[in-house]
This record gives C-alpha cells, sequence and structure tokens, in this order.
C-alpha cells in the first residue's frame, strides 16, 4: 500500500447536531456511542451552544458554536446565501484546508436538508480537479451476505457519459479504501446487459468504461440491471440520480413492505403468533439485514473534503452508523484514493475521451 493510502492513527469528525428531523435529540447520543467504540476518534461538535449543553465536558468531544440552523424545509438559496454561520456550513467548513493550514477534520456528518447540504458542500469545498459534479454514494445489501455500492444517488439528474465514468472511478476509490477490494468490478445500471441496448448517453459511458477498464483504471463488469444490484453481481454500480433515488426509494419501500406483510401474516390467528414466537430469533435476524438504518451514510464524492449524509428521520442508531462510515473513509484516506484514481485515469485515457466540464456541457441526456 502507498503512503498516500495508509490508514490514519487518529481522526477527527466533524458533526453537524443541529441537522436532520430531530437535532441533539439523537446526534447527541449517536455521538456519545461513537465516541465510546472508538477511544482512538475525535469529534467537533457544531450547533447551538445551548443545545449542545449535555456535551460540555465529554472528552475527546469539542464544541463549535453556530448561531443558526438550516431546517429540513429551507430553500437551497437560504441555506446558501443567507445562513451563513448555520451548523451545517460551519460543520462542512471544518474539513476544509487551506494552502497554510490543514483542516481542522477530516470529515464531516450531517443528517440536514440533502439539496442545502449539497450546495454548501460543493461552494464551500469545491470539487476534486477532473470532477464536473459530485455524487452521493451508499452501500445496498445484496443476496451474497455483502454490499452494492450505488451512485449517484439524487445529486445529479442530468448526466452525461462522463460524469458516469467518473462516478466509476470514485465509487471504485470508495470501495477500495473502506471495503479493502482493491479491484472492485464496476456495473453501468440499464435496460439490459446488452451493449447496443439503453439510451446513447448510456451507450456512450459503456465506451468510456470499457476504455477505462481495458487500460486497468477501473474493473468494468459491463451493463446490469436493477435486480443485480441486490444479486451482488458487481461491487458497484453507476446511474443517473433520477434513476438512482429512484431505485433507492423503491428499495426502502419494498423492504417495509415486506416486513409489514410477515408482522401482519405471523399475527393473523393463534396458531401463526405460536409460530411466530418460535421463529422470533429468524425474524429478528431477517429484519436487520433489511433495516435501512444499517446502511445510513451516504458518501458525498468528488469534493477537496469527506462530507457523509445521514437520512434526515435517522435515528441514534441510523446516525451512528453514518459517523462509522465517515471515519472508515477518513481513516482510508478515502479523499486521497479518490485524487489518485482520477488523476490517473484523466492521464491515461485519450483527450477525445478525458473528462471535463467542456466535454460534458454540450451532451443531452
Amino acid at each position: 500500500m502507498t503512503a498516500s493510502a495508509s490508514s490514519l492513527s487518529h481522526v477527527r469528525l466533524a458533526v453537524d447536531c443541529m441537522g436532520g428531523d430531530h437535532g441533539p435529540s439523537v446526534t447527541l447520543p449517536a455521538c456519545r456511542a461513537f465516541l465510546d467504540k472508538h477511544p482512538e476518534a475525535e469529534l467537533l461538535l457544531v450547533g447551538l451552544p445551548e443545545a449542545l449543553a449535555p456535551a460540555k465536558d465529554w472528552p475527546r468531544a469539542t464544541i463549535v458554536p453556530a448561531t443558526e440552523v438550516v431546517t429540513m424545509d429551507d430553500p437551497v438559496e437560504v441555506a446558501l446565501r443567507r445562513k451563513k454561520d448555520s451548523s451545517m456550513r460551519v460543520a462542512i467548513n471544518q474539513v476544509k484546508a487551506s494552502a497554510d493550514q490543514p483542516a481542522a477534520a477530516q470529515a464531516c456528518v450531517s443528517a440536514g436538508n440533502t439539496g442545502a447540504l449539497m450546495a454548501v458542500a460543493r461552494y464551500v469545498l469545491k470539487t476534486v480537479e477532473g470532477i464536473d459534479r459530485p455524487a452521493l454514494a451508499t452501500v445496498m445489501p445484496n443476496q451474497n451476505d455483502g454490499f452494492t455500492t450505488v451512485l449517484d444517488l439524487g445529486a445529479n439528474v442530468d448526466c452525461t457519459a462522463e460524469h458516469l465514468l467518473q462516478f466509476a472511478v470514485m465509487g471504485s476509490a470508495l470501495v477500495s479504501a473502506v471495503d479493502g477490494k482493491e479491484s472492485p468490478s464496476v456495473g453501468l445500471l440499464n435496460i439490459g446487459e446488452e451493449a447496443i441496448k439503453g439510451s446513447e448517453v448510456i451507450k456512450e459511458a459503456g465506451e468510456l468504461l470499457r476504455k477505462a477498464s481495458d487500460r486497468g483504471l477501473i474493473r468494468f463488469h459491463g451493463n446490469v440491471e436493477g435486480n443485480d444490484i441486490f444479486k451482488g453481481t458487481s461491487d458497484i454500480v453507476v446511474c443517473d440520480g433520477f434513476v438512482g433515488n429512484v431505485a433507492l426509494k423503491t428499495a426502502e419501500g419494498l423492504a417495509g413492505m415486506f416486513a409489514s406483510f410477515i408482522k401482519q401474516e405471523f399475527t393473523r390467528t393463534l396458531g401463526s403468533k405460536v409460530i411466530a414466537l418460535i421463529a422470533m430469533p429468524v425474524l429478528n435476524r431477517f429484519k436487520k439485514r433489511v433495516d435501512h438504518r444499517r446502511y445510513s451514510g451516504a458518501a458525498l464524492l468528488g469534493l477537496r473534503g469527506l462530507v457523509f449524509k445521514s437520512h434526515g428521520s435517522s435515528d441514534k442508531l441510523a446516525f451512528e452508523v453514518a459517523l462509522n462510515r465517515a471515519y472508515d473513509a477518513a481513516r482510508h484516506r478515502l479523499l486521497e484514493r479518490v485524487h489518485d484514481q482520477i488523476a490517473a485515469t484523466l492521464d491515461s485515457l485519450p483527450p477525445a475521451v478525458a473528462p471535463s466540464d467542456g466535454a460534458g456541457a454540450g451532451r443531452g441526456a
């Protein structure tokens, strides 16, 4: 492993404690649990000082004051232009490095307004050279008793072929850094496995991914379909944000429906209730495997700083999982890995297909 890819021994996370539907009532207990399990970690707790008072004497925790809060229904313009001292913005500022000073924290975690988080993070941190747009990536369970990383999940509704190539490179860096897979496979989400299927953008993206794979920059599996996400056909699945968000919300809804159906059937009669008691250990294991809270913490990739998004309705468990994912990404130097992998991709691809703002701007989805 190269020096840039070696693990950090000490990680400091900046936490937007005011974000989400529940604010400090959820974020503080999650932070306390995280600190108890990670004695080498440190947290910067960002928010209104009076709301964070219960944490003032915590070891390895520092309160960073903010005077404003971005609500879940605030327009992006309000978060970006009016609330410049919001807990969200102050937390993101902690991972911004300058020419003469390193960042105060290695990663930021927030459960706040997704649109606002995207806009503020991109404005404050800027994108990595070679990346046109940041992307949201998260893991979804598969039947191989593992996870499939999917991106983009809603940050970019309309994507060019070059954007999808960038997503593949960033997703590969994420899985390699956090999951320890040095050469993860990449699938391109399509309406069929054949290379001739899909829109013109998807066909072109397939060509770019194959060229990148031929040069050893990524390991392209080929086209995959929606059910392949849960089969675990490839380690990573790339798609535009519209499709990715629909797939994510459909999966969450389906898991909830299955859980509801199972509960209804096991409580329908006295006999089924008795069977439910016998089957309870199996049911609990099933519930745990499909519990969306265990997959909390979407990485906002492509920025000059690590930002992780927890679901707005996160409870203590979900927010703690997001903290864990941010911690693992920072500890394994995900930011440096993305930068190195993007640089290698740009250097190796022919100029005609190298991703750039100009190359992608004139192509429709």
